[in-house]
């Protein structure tokens, strides 16, 4: 199984898995991080490549985030060099 790690503005990542699993229960290898206007950027960097350290099963990390060119997809993309971790933008609920 793939590892997700939604990173979104504000609490949405939370919010969406707070939703996805009230429809479809638990969820493993998923993770939520969310960038306030705030916070630390380096802190938040470090984050998201321990959030996909976390859940990594050795078939590779979808990293999902809110907005193209927002700060949560810049520090996403940064991680795009390690092997089998890919970053989409765009995230919603279908």
């Amino acid at each position: 199984m793939l590892g997700l790690v939604l990173v979104t503005h504000g609490r949405l990542a939370q919010e969406f898995i707070a939703a996805m699993e009230h429809m479809v229960g638990p969820q493993t290898n998923l993770r939520a991080v969310c960038i306030g206007p705030e916070d630390d950027i380096e802190r938040r960097q470090r984050e998201i490549a321990a959030a996909a350290k976390a859940v990594d099963t050795g078939r590779g990390v979808v990293i999902a985030t809110d907005m193209f060119g927002g700060t949560p997809c810049n520090l996403a993309l940064t991680l795009l060099d390690r092997t089998k971790i890919e970053v989409l933008a765009g995230v919603n609920l279908p």
